[in-house]
């Protein structure tokens, strides 16, 4: 089976922690797993203060508990949506009745910087509300330049960095950021099912709200003091984290970025020689997106048949592929092969 989505393939000694018979949480075994896995998710994200609230949930889990706990107790919010999980801040503040405004971005498009400081300082939002990188179009956002403009009208910057996090250049301290966002199932490449709300140290110090039981910030962190979850844990995937974190660390987070950069580049020059359009102004390293025309409505179920998974988008002719996991030029090689065969079926 050759995944090129999220997570993709995972390593074998990862897959086998998750055959494993799995071990009772509330033990001081357990406890400094937890502890030493925030350890290490705050040194690659360098914040070096802060804290990891740990959720048992997908990344719209860990959204739903930022707006719930921290964006609603704003008076306003103000959002950036260049794609479908931009508009999901839009769901969720619409959905808790959060007072808020959304700056679109055009599909794969980069964010007109000027403009975006124009409507922060008419409308003054307390906080900002973004992707590092937009799963769905591919584009990447310049955090470096939204954290500056979030930090001359004193706006908290909150960024959704599922998809860039040990992809991208991401740095939480140098970029102001106030709380990001991360996910197990994309950069960190293990299975999906964990979230991770990474709060910097200023913002560990403001009051929360209470508005949601399950998610509720004070309740998390009060349990982390003892290194545990206030709540069941997916147990087996705290220890395959564990154990990738402790990889990532011996390897670094710029030599991480490198080898997802070099298979991202390398498989958009098998798309520019096979003449498939890469629409992102800036693409993320984290996946690329790009344009089939010929027999586009077929390609993602012929693939299918091959045991080839791609990500379809949400507009004809349009897919993505994911840079992270286990990957190789050759598995590379290999998928522009097979849809080059399905561009040339005569239907």
């Amino acid at each position: 089976m050759k995944l090129y989505v999220f997570p993709g393939n995972i390593e074998e000694e990862i897959l086998q922690i998750g055959a494993q018979q799995i071990p009772y949480m509330r033990t001081a075994m357990f406890s400094e797993i937890v502890k030493d896995s925030e350890r290490m998710l705050l040194e690659l994200i360098n914040c070096k203060q802060g804290r990891v609230i740990p959720l048992t949930a997908s990344g719209t889990g860990a959204m739903d508990a930022v707006v719930t706990n921290f964006v609603c107790a704003k008076k306003s919010a103000f959002i950036i949506a260049g794609g479908s999980f931009g508009y999901r801040w839009k769901d969720l503040c619409d959905y808790y009745n959060c007072p808020n405004t959304v700056f679109e971005v055009p599909f794969a498009k980069d964010i007109d910087y000027s403009l975006l400081e124009q409507e922060i300082e008419k409308h003054r939002p307390e906080v900002l509300l973004c992707q590092h990188h937009e799963t769905s179009s591919g584009q990447l956002f310049n955090l470096t330049t939204i954290s500056e403009i979030c930090r001359k009208y004193n706006v908290t910057l909150v960024v959704d960095a599922i998809s860039s996090f040990l992809t991208d250049d991401l740095d939480m301290d140098e970029m102001g950021i106030g709380i990001c966002i991360i996910s197990s199932q994309k950069g960190l490449n293990i299975p999906p099912g964990l979230s991770f709300i990474v709060l910097s140290e200023e913002i560990c110090k403001q009051d929360f709200l209470h508005n949601s039981y399950y998610f509720d910030f004070e309740e998390n962190l009060k349990n982390l003091q003892r290194g545990q979850t206030p709540y069941s844990p997916a147990t087996t995937l705290f220890l395959q984290l564990h154990h990738q974190l402790k990889k990532d660390m011996q390897l670094g987070t710029d030599k991480i970025k490198s080898l997802v950069r070099e298979k991202a580049l390398y498989f958009r020059k098998l798309c520019k020689q096979n003449n498939w359009e890469v629409p992102a102004e800036v693409p993320s390293n984290c996946i690329t997106g790009f344009f089939v025309r010929r027999n586009s409505d077929i390609l993602f179920t012929e693939l299918l048949k091959q045991n080839i998974y791609i990500m379809p988008g949400g507009t004809p002719g349009y897919f993505r592929v994911s840079h992270s996991g286990v990957q190789s030029y050759s598995d590379l090689d290999y998928l522009a092969e097979q849809i080059k065969q399905i561009e040339n079926l005569n239907k």
